[in-house]
């Protein structure tokens, strides 16, 4: 059983799986897309994820602490040049993994693992919210918030009454007055 054990060994000993780790990160750093197997690109997402996270903050040791990683001086640059400035605004998430199907000769289950923020062609084709193509809601946009009707000089207490009227709906509608109930 594998009761609390975290760390994928991908049938290699510790210094072979971190060399194995550090150039699929590399890789993954100088081309933004790498096709793999699935159990390497889980086990390279939670390696290289906390390294573009370190690299967001540009200083010296930030840069030694990826360098130890990593070892390559042209990923470093990529890493806190470029891929530092596009996930500058994102809390983590950086990478994604699409699973491709088995691969021909040994029936290994591949996947690509790609940086979010790189894929021209997925954000070239994502709805702006300028197109008007984003999602429907199921209030109508004509509801104000509290804040708004208060700015307007409605008191808040006679708009929460209106609005916990409105969301109210009775459960069974009563028979008209000259109709019967059938049973």
């Amino acid at each position: 059983m594998r009761h609390g054990k975290k760390v994928n060994h991908l049938g290699r000993t510790k210094s072979h799986r971190d060399a194995l780790l550090s150039n699929l990160a590399n890789s993954l750093v100088k081309f933004k897309r790498i096709e793999t197997t699935v159990a390497k690109a889980k086990a390279l997402r939670m390696y290289v994820e906390p390294l573009i996270t370190k690299a967001k903050l540009d200083n010296t040791h930030s840069r030694r602490v990826v360098f130890s990683y990593l070892q390559d001086k042209e990923s470093i640059k990529s890493l806190f040049g470029e891929i530092a400035e596009k996930v500058a605004e994102r809390n983590g998430g950086y990478t994604r993994i699409i699973k491709l199907g088995q691969r021909q000769g040994d029936n290994a289950e591949m996947a690509l693992i790609e940086l979010v923020d790189f894929n021209e062609n997925l954000l070239a084709s994502a709805p702006t919210e300028e197109e008007g193509n984003a999602k429907r809601s199921r209030r109508s946009k004509s509801k104000k918030t509290v804040s708004e009707v208060v700015n307007e000089g409605e008191s808040a207490v006679e708009v929460v009454e209106e609005v916990a009227t409105e969301e109210v709906a009775p459960e069974t509608e009563t028979p008209a007055e000259g109709e019967e109930e059938t049973k």
